[in-house]
């Protein structure tokens, strides 16, 4: 069975649908499963931490290099800005996350505006 194989308009939908739960849903269940066998403090789930964040950061650092649509008539200097506002407004408002984002927004919104 192929993404071609049947000719409806609905298959499309369908195949990615089911190809995304399989791909995705394994792996969730495999966590359910051994995350509650494992300690929170072995080397196993320091490392799984680790990983995650590493994919979290790469990804948001190729949002702010290489960003498609609107945002990259944006200019880097001012991405890369709004982004260590937000980080910096994160850190001195007590590790809050809607701080960090609002300001990062704020100041990428203010600075399109004012380039615009």
């Amino acid at each position: 069975m192929t993404f071609w194989s049947i000719d409806a308009w609905w298959w499309p939908f369908l195949f990615i649908l089911i190809g995304g739960w399989l791909a995705t849903d394994a792996w969730r269940f495999l966590g359910v499963y051994l995350g509650g066998r494992i300690s929170e403090d072995s080397d196993l789930m320091v490392f799984v931490r680790a990983l995650a964040t590493a994919l979290v950061a790469a990804v948001i650092a190729n949002l702010i290099v290489f960003p498609n649509g609107a945002l990259a008539d944006v200019p880097l200097a001012l991405r890369v800005g709004a982004a260590a506002a937000g980080f910096a407004a994160y850190l001195f408002g007590g590790k809050y996350i809607l701080a960090g984002i609002g300001v990062a927004e704020a100041v990428l919104l203010c600075g399109i505006w004012m380039l615009g």
